[in-house]
């Protein structure tokens, strides 16, 4: 086995976990933002939370998205 053989799993597991913490912090301050605004706008519904944390997790998941299929052009 080659060098180069037995660092591209370790180096597709390195992306994957980038992407995972990316995900989780983009929907984490999603939800900061919409409790921020909340609080701001004094609102009790808690709906600025809800909106903001459901865009933050369909943004994180068209990044996903859009990385792995990066990734998957780029291994071939």
């Amino acid at each position: 086995m080659s060098k180069d053989s037995k660092g591209k799993p370790l180096n597709k597991f390195v992306r994957f976990s980038g992407i995972a913490l990316q995900m989780g912090l983009t929907i984490y301050l999603g939800s900061l933002l919409g409790e921020w605004l909340d609080a701001k706008y004094e609102n009790t519904s808690q709906l600025y939370t809800k909106i903001c944390t459901l865009a933050a997790v369909f943004l994180a998941m068209f990044s996903v998205i859009m990385q792995v299929t990066k990734l998957s052009k780029d291994n071939d």
